[in-house]
């Protein structure tokens, strides 16, 4: 039988590439996006279909699904739309602090709970969402970011086991430098005067470690693994660089290597 994902952010980058992955592998694929009038490539595809929606929308999420699960016999959800933010924390308003912790993580908190009623009647289903190797280890000027991407990794872990008396799965796919728009619009990066020679090393290092990212194409592929290999695993660690640093990390405990970052970073 065709299976069927449903994709959050799928306007680009990982999503889109995920999309378009799944499509090729015979999967029927519902692509959300904010903008789906937009889109010029998703709706050329045979079984795509787009639909409309804003992870920060408490409303439209329950609606949209609900209209899904009425029409359509989802077997993997993607919590993927995400986004960055770079700065020092008291350059923040409040509004972009809550604009990342809704969108990075209760986005896929609450896209999560509207469908597990439907996967909980069936028995099966599984979801996968991507957090990011800053959702194991940290650098300067992102708390926020990993705040929202460690709770994700958390709360993963702790839903595994209510969501296991259902015989339903969850996974976390944690890239390292990937290319994608991170530094364009899928950035929001604020200044701070009190932390220029900070914020200067560190953009710089994040130029620099951008330019060698692998493709969207080859973490889509981590993706298609974490949905269809069947293991009980809950982090899936994508890239050369992210597994070099999560395995880093593990041989140094987790405050020499922060102690490392540290030097390396702020000499």
């Amino acid at each position: 039988m065709q299976k069927t994902i449903f994709i959050t952010g799928a306007s680009s980058g990982l999503g889109k590439a995920a999309a378009k992955l799944f499509q090729s592998k015979g999967w029927n694929v519902i692509a959300t996006m904010r903008n789906p009038e937009k889109e010029t490539e998703l709706n050329q595809l045979q079984n795509i279909i787009l639909i409309a929606l804003d992870v920060t929308n408490p409303e439209q999420i329950q609606t949209t699904i609900n209209k899904i699960n009425a029409i359509h016999n989802v077997d993997v959800v993607f919590n993927n739309a995400g986004y960055g933010l770079m700065g020092a924390l008291e350059a923040f308003t409040d509004e972009q602090i809550l604009k990342q912790l809704n969108t990075n993580l209760l986005g896929v908190i609450r896209v999560t709970k509207a469908f597990i009623p439907n996967f909980r009647e069936k028995k099966s289903g599984l979801f996968v969402s991507t957090t990011s190797m800053g959702g194991f280890l940290a650098f300067p000027l992102h708390s926020i970011y990993h705040a929202s991407k460690f709770a994700v990794e958390g709360w993963s872990e702790g839903m595994s086991f209510e969501l296991g008396l259902h015989n339903i799965k969850i996974k976390t796919v944690a890239p390292g430098a990937f290319a994608t728009d991170f530094l364009g619009r899928s950035l929001d990066k604020t200044l701070h005067p009190g932390y220029g020679q900070l914020e200067d090393k560190l953009f710089s290092m994040t130029d620099a470690m951008m330019g060698s990212a692998v493709s969207a194409e080859k973490i889509a592929e981590v993706v298609y693994e974490a949905a269809t290999d069947e293991k009980d695993q809950i982090r899936y660690i994508a890239g050369e660089d992210a597994k070099a640093m999560h395995a880093r990390r593990l041989e140094f405990g987790s405050e020499d290597f922060r102690k490392e970052i540290r030097q390396l970073i702020l000499g």
